[in-house]
């Protein structure tokens, strides 16, 4: 079994932009597109997010159940089985009261885009050879993650009945721009193959 070096995976990473560059793109305008109208209503947006939420665990809920009672000599039987109950439940509760279960999920999300902006920021940091050009745009969307995080927390409890839709919206427009960015890096590097044959 082979094991891939890190010039490897840098190489995989960056003939697949070069390759796929214009569906990078159209996926960065649209979460941009996106963003922006979560800014802009984030009460709405807020509530959007959760009753959302709500669906996936509702609907991972009851395949979950369902596989089991197929499957029932399943490892782990048991484990399954609470765990497919566990998501039918809190999607019920998520879908029921869709403003309580606001709060638990903005904490929820907080703590996914503290996350999420660690790594953007490490892998931005760890591939800046690869995008010169991009690599401040990452930094730059995961700084926007980490504060976002860090304002939504000085305001709590206040700000979650907005929070959400905000977090989330900010979220979109911050990762389109820094996919849109990392896609134009990627054209770029197109037009450098071109030119090169020529």
């Amino acid at each position: 079994m082979s094991t891939s070096t890190p010039s490897d995976i840098q190489n995989a990473f960056t003939e697949t932009l070069r390759s796929y560059w214009v569906l990078f793109l159209v996926q960065g305008a649209i979460m941009m597109i996106l963003g922006v109208l979560a800014v802009l209503w984030p009460q709405i947006s807020t509530v959007a997010a959760d009753i959302f939420i709500g669906w996936l665990f509702l609907l991972s809920g009851i395949v979950g159940l369902v596989t089991m009672f197929w499957a029932p000599s399943i490892p782990a039987f048991l484990w399954s089985l609470l765990t497919a109950a566990l998501s039918l439940i809190v999607g019920v509760l998520l879908l029921w009261h869709p403003v309580a279960g606001v709060v638990s999920l903005t904490l929820a999300l907080i703590a996914l885009f503290i996350v999420e902006g660690i790594f953007q920021i490490a892998a931005a940091i760890r591939y800046r050879d690869t995008f010169p050009e991009s690599w401040g745009w990452m930094v730059m969307s995961g700084i926007a993650d980490l504060a976002l995080a860090a304002l939504i927390i000085s305001g709590w409890p206040g700000t979650a009945s907005w929070a959400l839709g905000l977090i989330v919206g900010v979220n979109l427009i911050t990762s389109g721009l820094a996919i849109t960015m990392a896609a134009l890096a990627g054209r770029g590097l197109v037009n450098g193959v071109a030119s090169a044959t020529r």
